[in-house]
């Protein structure tokens, strides 16, 4: 429910603090769908930075007053395993540009924002790059200005600051077991 995330953009551009005119936001992999889905739908969001974020709604119905965004599909029959016995699951979600799965692609043409993606190119928990470019696509198509688009090479789901360990693998909440993120720990 959007309006939660709402109050809290209401109390920070009511703050003395804030300059203004609008706030930004950050979001990580969930967190960076659910900043696009703010951009889109509330109102004084002027920059959104996303950290392989999804273009779509994904793990559950999105609500926001009376329009719902439908959770991506998926298929589990698409999960590979490593020999190391950790699931790969880059290729379960489906394409939200197909059939059904077309209603949850984030309006992001309705967005007052500038966005930033920041796309690790061996992202092992969905293609953060195709999404980042396919995002790209319908701001254009709509008249928007393009966003800012940035590739790392070798880099997985997770990029941290410098000198940060890698966590090539680890517990994925909706998954209910241990998945690869892919990158390397130069990158």
């Amino acid at each position: 429910h959007l309006e939660y995330f709402e109050e809290a953009v209401n109390y920070l551009l009511d703050h003395p603090q804030v300059k203004g005119p609008g706030v930004g936001l950050l979001g990580s992999s969930k967190g960076g769908d659910l900043c696009l889905s703010m951009a889109s739908f509330l109102k004084g969001i002027t920059a959104t930075v996303l950290v392989n974020g999804s273009v779509a709604n994904v793990g559950g119905a999105l609500h926001y007053k009376d329009e719902i965004l439908p959770p991506l599909g998926l298929d589990p029959n698409r999960v590979r395993l490593t020999k190391d016995g950790l699931a790969d699951i880059v290729d379960v979600l489906n394409s939200p540009l197909e059939g059904a799965d077309q209603k949850s692609f984030i309006p992001i043409e309705r967005a007052e924002s500038a966005f930033l993606f920041l796309v690790g190119q061996d992202d092992h928990n969905w293609k953060s790059e195709f999404y980042a470019n396919e995002a790209s696509k319908r701001l254009q198509a709509h008249g928007r200005k393009k966003p800012e688009i940035i590739c790392y090479p070798e880099t997985g789901h997770y990029i941290e600051p410098p000198y940060f360990p890698l966590c090539r693998a680890s517990l994925h909440t909706l998954v209910g077991g241990p998945v690869i993120w892919g990158g390397e720990p130069r990158a």
